[in-house]
């Protein structure tokens, strides 16, 4: 038995079609259909095989040991066709929304929860492992997949990355969250899911910073406090205006040169920035200025799946509002990529095989 796929088979290059083997499931695995695949930041990174490290250098696909061909997509959920002998908990027509950030399992870390973290041996769902563009998907453990409820598939399927990852940023900032505006950097999909979240921990607000007028209009209407334009001169000063002398925590989901240095010109003595995204460069900064301005700067990976598992309780409670989805067809998978690329998509896309 065959399905499509939607590869990377060569770096920058069309996604290619292929008929991929259906695997029949062992142990405790599940073999899902996918009813729904979200489109992320982080496929275009792989998809291009390389990121930024600034003053020149590279970090390849393959030092992360990648290898392709690939099938992406890391956002999924879907419906349970078979399992395991060993899998108990799952039933086949059971719908579930899947965790992708595997580690081996066994670590320190693992085991902790932190699976997203191991140190040994990453194997991420549609990074290491074939992902969601494709018509089946299959997980490798059944405690990796969560129990959808009445949730919208579509509308699900972005929580396994772009919500997760800003649920589990905005907690490191504890309980900061309640009483200062949190500035997010970046009001794209992950910047419009971050304004949800923090709703929905009953965070004080969101300040939303972008160089995308459309982007921050949009941020605007889903509920930010304010939008401010990345690109002008007085960003730093509009950022502490509105912060009353600066943020206690600034969420940098772009990840460039230019963003943290706006986030670290912008924050008060014993502010927090916290580093999601990818687009890569490097920091040059005076160290005296960390113990000085008892400043922090972390970066944040994705999250854990006890996050995904509250943060879903959170959907399924009603207390996180879904952002706004767009959905394609399988056989769009390309295309979208592009349009994500480009920067011409509000919210999330989502594939539907």
């Amino acid at each position: 038995m065959t399905h499509v796929c939607y590869c990377v088979t060569k770096h920058s290059a069309p996604l290619e079609r292929i008929e991929c083997a259906t695997p029949q499931p062992k142990g405790a695995e599940v073999l899902l259909r996918v009813t729904a695949a979200g489109v992320c930041h982080s496929d275009i990174h792989i998809w291009e095989g390389v990121y930024d490290l600034g003053s020149g250098d590279k970090l390849t696909l393959k030092d992360r040991g990648i290898t392709l061909p690939l099938t992406m997509g890391h956002e999924i959920a879907g419906e349970v066709v078979s399992t395991g002998p060993d899998a108990t908990r799952m039933r086949a027509g059971m719908a579930c929304i899947v965790f992708p950030w595997l580690g081996c399992g066994e670590c320190p870390t693992c085991q902790r929860g932190e699976e997203n973290l191991c140190p040994i041996k990453a194997r991420s769902i549609g990074v290491f492992l074939p992902g969601g563009y494709a018509q089946y998907v299959l997980v490798p453990n059944e405690r990796y997949c969560l129990d959808l409820g009445t949730l919208n598939a579509a509308e699900a399927a972005p929580l396994a990355c772009s919500g997760v990852t800003t649920y589990s940023a905005l907690n490191k900032f504890g309980s900061k969250i309640k009483y200062e505006p949190v500035v997010i950097i970046g009001a794209g999909g992950l910047g419009h899911m971050a304004i949800n979240v923090l709703r929905a921990m009953s965070g004080k607000g969101a300040i939303l910073v972008d160089t995308d007028a459309k982007k921050r209009e949009a941020a605007l209407a889903n509920g930010a406090i304010a939008a401010i334009d990345a690109g002008a001169a007085n960003a730093v000063q509009e950022i502490v205006r509105l912060t009353t002398g600066g943020a206690a925590c600034v969420l940098d989901l772009v990840g460039t040169t230019s963003t943290i240095n706006l986030a670290m010109a912008s924050v008060k003595k014993g502010g927090e920035i916290v580093v999601v995204g990818l687009y890569g460069g490097e920091l040059k900064h005076p160290l005296v200025h960390f113990p000085l301005r008892a400043m922090a700067v972390r970066g944040s990976y994705v999250g854990s799946l006890p996050e995904l598992s509250e943060l879903v309780a959170l959907a399924q409670e009603g207390k996180l509002e879904p952002i706004k989805v767009t959905r394609r067809k399988l056989n769009e998978a390309y295309a979208s990529l592009m349009d994500l690329k480009a920067g011409n998509v509000i919210g999330r896309l989502v594939l539907i095989p």
